[in-house]
């Protein structure tokens, strides 16, 4: 179809010239629905909401061609089409805006999509044949392009059929940007850059398929050169990342600092600062290799196991009152068993995935007593594991991917085997074991049709096993079969946003095509190391913190400011909740005393979060009301901020007769010693020539109060961003 489009506000205007839009008989799923589609008719917000608008209802997107077809021409007695009146169809009066309308004028009478609409109810609303050509792809043309601040150009999409034809469907897609302030799409297509340096994907959505194209703007040169920079390539992460910022004209910053770089890699590794002989240690070591040494010597300490175990915990760890005290306690010893024996990343999924056995004795299967039902577990694992959000694919199509209400159902069969014994849930005590096993039946039946549907992966197929009936054997060989790529690359994106501050994909366990990564060769070779490590973490934790990226500096210049997400900086990044009291009581040596845990635990060691602890709540960890997976936030508060400078039992801490202020005070350190002291346990650095100064001018040549000066130093000292954030 010739066509041309014009767009007033939020009005779609399409005329046609001659043509027809696809072929000389209009039907429904081939023909109508891309324009009820375009017009917004089946959007959340109008007549494809949970109870449509008016009486009239959709499905979302048009993901069930069937139900909307009798919708349109069966419901309400057939009023809302006319065969032998077109014109005063509702279908058509409403969309044209003729009588009152509260979605507006959406299709003019003029339009192409009107006209097209007016043959279809001339013709008698056919369905589109079976036999008729399935629509297979679509693509977007171009599907990269480089420009310039405030450049526009428009985009073509093209719909492939299986019969070899191909039709333009621009007019018919919707458009998305996933960085509207970097890049603008307006609803014909037409892409237009904005002033700042960056990149946005634009997808085309048409008939529930997607295609996208990378436009890119980047930061112009003031000599008009390629701008260099002082940067050494250590590995692949290096050189992937290199590729992009040339692309876009950043300068990356320079290398940290060895104390930053101290700093960072205690925390990162095992949540915990480095204690005063760990700081002056690796400062004064003059080695060229030290830095390797460090992260190997820290991914041998124990306390690596209970600060990954800890962020595992957030994902898997369901409410104790819910399923029982003893059978969350079991879990999270199994989920810190697991990282202490560095169990294989392959191994520590099949388990849960799979899981059999009492929930006393066999910790996953705590899991399977918390999420009871085949359409709960579903989308749990597809989140954690594969990083594909399924959970709206279970009322509706998903609004942004390809995944259907049907495909979410028999992924969900896996799990309709799942049998247990047991007195069941019994809140909020649930005090006793139930035993999870692999039954002999067990479906799950489509919402709509009824229909019981055998289990079936999202995509592929699964290799079944003449020694197990229970499905979720053949899902875990399928998750981590090699061509698999989204089980390896949702977890090295979810180790790299711990370690750099911001995923390649954003957010963490969101894999689709409509939010692409910032660096796409990045997270795949990331995911094929991971891999070809055997799914090792402490190897892909090595292989990243070795690569110069870590090591950059988190201080923009004046090449990179703009960068909030290809690394040409490091990104600071507030400490756990965990890491903060902990790195408190290590820094005064008052330790923290928890209920329910035993003497000596550290914050990362709670087994609940119900364990009480206004510091702990304060910095953001999960509220123990919440299912798993818990997602938490970096930002700061002012209460964040209130709480350091008055909490109760940091002044306690602070003034108690056995900690560091009390001992320094009755030592024979000078106060220069104490001053340097008091930098290297909060920072990991020596103190400069300025705040050495202001340290010593606390003390007043020794005639005020020493323990009070020490007191004020490391209080004001802990209430810096320096000490909160992770540079």
């Amino acid at each position: 179809m010739n066509v041309r489009s014009a767009t007033v506000g939020w009005l779609l205007a399409l005329s046609a010239v001659v043509t027809p839009a696809f072929a000389a008989d209009v039907t429904f799923e081939r023909d109508i629905q891309p324009i009820l589609t375009r017009a917004g008719c089946n959007a959340g917000a109008c007549h494809g909401k949970a109870r449509g608008q008016n009486g009239f209802a959709l499905s979302l997107f048009g993901f069930d061609s069937a139900f909307d077809h009798d919708a349109i021409v069966r419901e309400d007695r057939g009023r809302r089409v006319f065969p032998a009146a077109p014109d005063e169809s509702l279908l058509l009066l409403k969309a044209a805006a003729r009588v009152p309308h509260g979605g507006g004028p959406r299709l003019p009478k003029e339009s192409a999509g009107y006209a097209t609409l007016r043959q279809w109810i001339i013709a008698g609303m056919p369905h589109t044949p079976a036999s008729a050509p399935r629509l297979l792809r679509i693509a977007v043309e171009p599907s990269e392009k480089t420009v310039k601040p405030s450049d526009s150009f428009p985009l073509r999409v093209t719909a492939f059929y299986s019969d070899g034809s191909r039709e333009n469907v621009t007019h018919f897609a919707g458009f998305n940007s996933s960085e509207s302030t970097v890049v603008a799409v307006d609803p014909n297509g037409v892409v237009l850059a904005g002033k700042i340096p960056g990149e946005a994907a634009i997808s085309a959505r048409f008939q529930g398929l997607f295609a996208s194209c990378g436009v890119t703007i980047p930061l112009p040169s003031a000599t008009g050169k390629s701008p260099e920079w002082q940067f050494t390539e250590t590995n692949f992460i290096d050189r992937l990342a290199a590729q992009k910022w040339r692309k876009l004209g950043f300068v990356p910053s320079r290398r940290a600092d060895d104390a930053t770089f101290l700093r960072r890699a205690y925390v990162d590794v095992i949540g915990r600062v480095p204690t005063l002989d760990e700081a002056r240690a690796f400062l004064s070591d003059k080695s060229p290799n030290k830095r390797e040494k460090l992260i190997d010597h820290l991914l041998a300490q124990p306390e690596y196991a209970d600060y990954w175990a800890n962020k595992w915990a957030d994902l898997l760890r369901p409410n104790p009152y819910r399923v029982g005290i003893k059978a969350v306690f079991n879990l999270d010893g199994w989920i810190r068993d697991s990282f202490r024996r560095d169990m294989p990343y392959d191994e520590f999924v099949r388990t849960i995935v799979t899981a059999k056995g009492g929930t006393f004795d066999r910790g996953p299967a705590t899991i399977f007593r918390d999420r009871r039902e085949p359409e709960e577990i579903a989308p749990m694992v597809s989140q954690l594991f594969l990083g594909i959000r399924l959970e709206c694919a279970k009322c509706h199509h998903h609004p942004f991917e390809s995944w259907g209400q049907e495909q979410f159902y028999e992924f969900a069969a896996f799990f309709a085997k799942v049998g247990r014994k047991g007195t069941g849930l019994s809140p909020p005590i649930s005090g006793s074991q139930e035993f999870v096993f692999a039954g002999k039946s067990g479906t799950v039946k489509h919402p709509i049709s009824g229909k019981a549907l055998e289990p079936k992966p999202l995509f592929g197929s699964v290799k079944t096993s003449e020694e197990s009936t229970d499905p979720r054997e053949s899902l875990a060989r399928w998750m981590t079969a090699p061509e698999n790529a989204y089980f390896a690359n949702v977890m090295a994106n979810r180790v790299w946003v711990d370690l750099m501050g911001r995923g390649i994909v954003e957010p963490i366990d969101d894999l689709r095509a409509t939010n692409p990564p910032s660096n796409g060769p990045l997270l795949d070779a990331l995911g094929a190391d991971f891999r070809a490590s055997g799914f090792k973490i402490k190897s892909l934790i090595k292989t990243i913190m070795m690569s110069s990226v870590y090591g950059l500096d988190s201080e923009p210049n004046s090449r990179n400011i703009s960068d909030t997400r290809d690394f040409s900086r490091h990104y600071r990044q507030r400490l756990r909740a965990e890491v903060i009291i902990d790195a408190i009581g290590d820094i005064t040596e008052i330790p923290n005393s928890f209920n329910a845990t035993a003497p000596g635990t550290r914050a990362t060691g709670i087994w609940t979060h119900r364990t009480p602890s206004v510091s702990l709540d304060t910095f953001g960890r999960p509220d123990p009301n919440q299912d798993p997976p818990c997602e938490r936030t970096s930002d700061t508060s002012v209460v964040q901020a209130l709480h350091l400078m008055n909490a109760p039992d940091l002044q306690k801490k602070l003034t108690s007769d056995e900690g560091r202020v009390a001992r320094l005070a009755k030592s024979k350190q000078s106060p220069g010693e104490i001053v340097e002291e008091l930098y290297l346990i909060a920072y990991g650095r020596l103190p400069t020539p300025d705040e050495q100064r202001f340290g010593l001018s606390l003390f007043a040549d020794g005639k005020a109060d020493r323990r009070a000066a020490i007191e004020d130093l490391l209080w004001a000292l802990l209430n810096t961003p320096e000490f909160v954030f992770k540079n």
